[in-house]
């Protein structure tokens, strides 16, 4: 394994479904702002296939934005680590055709010893699920709060060097 740790940044969702798309809009914009970074890998994951679960088995620490269902105010931002990030794909798996598939990659990371300890899932609350070719105001506005919440935890996690590291406060992004 090598010594350098890699945090992997995955954008999920279909940016032909308006809000859908948080995730890879997300990833997108962390691509610009640091392209220079070595500690971290961002991909674009779209609707997700099996071929990545190499990818995230080879990952030291893992984190996924997505747009998510909350049961909240369009455009709120959550944070799921760890365990409380398994327990939540468990708990939601008809939500959303690719937290299944979430779930899948993360149980063969599991089957074969490779699930990243430090893992989270930065979930953003969609309001319009339908052809669009751009996220609503609310869900545009929190691309950036989730965008903040992959950095602040990927330093958190390379200053500690520990699973245990504490989440950031749940934001809301709504006026």
């Amino acid at each position: 394994m090598s010594m350098e740790r890699k945090t992997l940044v995955l954008g999920l969702g279909n940016t032909l479904l308006g809000d859908e798309g948080a995730g890879v809009y997300a990833v997108r914009a962390l691509q610009e702002q640091y392209a220079d970074r070595a500690d971290v890998e961002f991909l674009d994951g779209g609707t997700l296939s099996f071929t990545l679960a190499g990818l995230i088995e080879d990952a030291d620490s893992l984190i996924v934005i997505d747009a998510t269902q909350l049961k909240a105010s369009p455009g709120t931002v959550r944070v799921f680590e760890g365990e409380d990030m398994d327990r939540f794909l468990g708990s939601h798996r008809k939500n959303s055709v690719h937290e299944v598939s979430l779930m899948d990659l993360m149980a063969i990371a599991r089957l074969v010893e490779a699930l990243p300890a430090r893992r989270a899932l930065i979930g953003i609350q969609p309001e319009y699920l339908d052809w669009a070719d751009a996220p609503t105001d609310a869900v545009a506005r929190a691309i950036p709060v989730a965008c903040d919440l992959a950095m602040e935890l990927n330093k958190k996690w390379r200053s500690t060097g520990s699973a245990n590291v504490a989440t950031p406060a749940p934001r809301s992004n709504h006026a």
